[in-house]
């Protein structure tokens, strides 16, 4: 994290990370193929993809778990801030939440597969987004725009629920 910290994820090289690490390059590919693979498990670590709760509310405070389980942690932030990885972090949460979260959307708005996917792809963004705002910061401003996208996104649900 550190070598991220210092130069962004973009920088990191296995070399470099051995040297920091004081590893041989040997060791390293005993443990991971290459740096995506270590990124991997960082970010699987990170994202606590086992906590993703089975029952989702809008009471919560986002509707989208696991990007705010890397708030409780500043140990990650710099790779969720890094703007090189964003897209990537995206779709490892999507590739992890998206068998829960879009059945999830179609029975909470009547909607099909493809359309429930659109929004939980949205929602994701945006949830994303807005954490990265707040450069991951539960503030009493992340609070309160937290609290504008769901209730946002639970009157949408319930909009298309009722018609």
């Amino acid at each position: 994290m550190e070598l991220v910290n210092e130069n962004g994820y973009s920088k990191v090289t296995v070399a470099k990370l051995c040297r920091e690490a004081g590893i041989t390059r040997t060791t390293f590919y005993l443990h991971f193929d290459n740096i995506t693979s270590l990124l991997n498990s960082v970010l699987d670590d990170a994202l606590d993809f086992e906590l993703v709760s089975e029952n989702i509310s809008f009471n919560n405070e986002s509707f989208i778990p696991a990007c705010q389980r890397v708030a409780k942690s500043g140990k990650y932030q710099a790779l969720f801030m890094d703007s090189n990885l964003t897209e990537y972090i995206i779709g490892r949460i999507y590739a992890h939440e998206k068998d829960k979260m879009i059945p999830d959307i179609m029975n909470k708005t009547n909607l099909d597969q493809k359309d429930a996917d659109l929004l939980f792809q949205y929602t994701l963004r945006g949830s994303f987004y807005v954490n990265y705002q707040h450069h991951w910061q539960r503030t009493t401003a992340w609070k309160h725009d937290v609290k504008l996208m769901n209730y946002f996104v639970e009157q949408g649900y319930k909009a298309f629920r009722e018609r």
